[in-house]
């Protein structure tokens, strides 16, 4: 049974959907109730009823797109499948890191059509795509030298920055990959695609976040806040003037949205976030000592708790 099922997983890596399912019919035919295999069949006849749908679709890029959308979609059903008894954790990662291989791999050969025509080389929406699939596929190298290549095209992407992030953590290159999600999630936290994250460094982060009673979507404005106190978005740089005078701006007015109310429970997360940047800026400069003192105080105003866990 276990080297039929290691057959299967290998097939669908090489996106061999036919022989996997092959393997795991004759794996049936030996004991039809081994929950492993009910599993895996399970999990691959939905991907295949998903991949049917793409005779829809002409574009290679609107199916690559397709296909990509659908994860959303796979979660919840994992979710479902979850309340029946299921194999061991083991069994059940070996089976979703397989699908996951032969998922991406098939979005990427979409992906990889348009790429071949030069006009589109420096499209960094098509570039983040193709780094998400690399990344997904486990080709994490190939996937860095993409998504450097958006961002490049595109500097200020909370998309582009945080799968790079992704990618330098996988690679074991912690300095970056705290560098670019701390960017990431000041830019826009919302953008980010919090399911498509595979490092243990985010996904350990937004666990401990989500345990502390925080679900979509102030979950994604939360993390860069307990990411700076928790000391994981540790690696800093300096501001520019002009950046810094776009930071104050951007202060004022969800100071405004936070004192009328008119935003939603985001706000609050978002201007401490902004509050930590300021309060960075500040340490490194010496003529500033007013307006840290000042931050810290409204930081201590809008929640004790974060200042007192920020300052300690």
């Amino acid at each position: 049974m276990e080297e039929l099922l290691h057959k299967a997983y290998d097939a669908l890596k090489e996106g061999e959907t036919d022989s996997a399912g092959g393997f795991l019919r004759m794996a049936m035919e030996i004991d039809y109730e081994h929950q492993g295999v009910l599993y895996a069949l399970k999990c691959l006849n939905w991907w295949l009823e998903k991949i049917k749908l793409l005779e829809n679709y002409r574009d290679p890029y609107e199916k690559g797109l397709f296909i990509l959308s659908q994860w959303k979609s796979y979660y919840g059903f994992l979710d479902r499948i979850g309340e029946i008894r299921l194999p061991g954790k083991e069994a059940c990662d070996s089976c979703q890191y397989a699908l996951r291989r032969f998922v991406f791999s098939l979005a990427l050969d979409y992906f990889l059509v348009p790429m071949s025509q030069e006009v589109n080389a420096q499209d960094p929406a098509l570039l983040l795509q193709i780094g998400r699939c690399c990344k997904g596929a486990g080709d994490w190298q190939e996937a860095m030298k993409y998504l450097e290549q958006a961002r490049r095209a595109k500097k200020e992407d909370s998309a582009i920055l945080s799968e790079l992030a992704d990618v330098y953590a996988l690679l074991g290159e912690s300095k970056g990959a705290k560098a670019f999600f701390r960017e990431a999630f000041f830019l826009d936290p919302q953008n980010i695609d919090l399911q498509g994250m595979e490092s243990e460094m985010i996904l350990q982060l937004c666990n401990r976040v989500r345990e502390q009673g925080y679900s979509e979507p102030e979950l994604a404005e939360w993390i860069p806040v307990w990411g700076c106190i928790w000391r994981v978005f540790s690696v800093k740089r300096e501001l520019k003037p002009v950046e810094l005078g776009r930071l104050k701006q951007s202060i004022l007015s969800l100071e405004n949205e936070y004192r009328s109310n008119k935003g939603g429970s985001e706000i609050k997360p978002r201007l401490l976030n902004r509050y930590f940047w300021l309060v960075d800026h500040c340490e490194h400069n010496r003529d500033t000592s007013s307006l840290l003192n000042e931050t810290l105080l409204k930081i201590k105003f809008i929640d004790p708790v974060v200042h007192e866990q920020y300052r300690t």
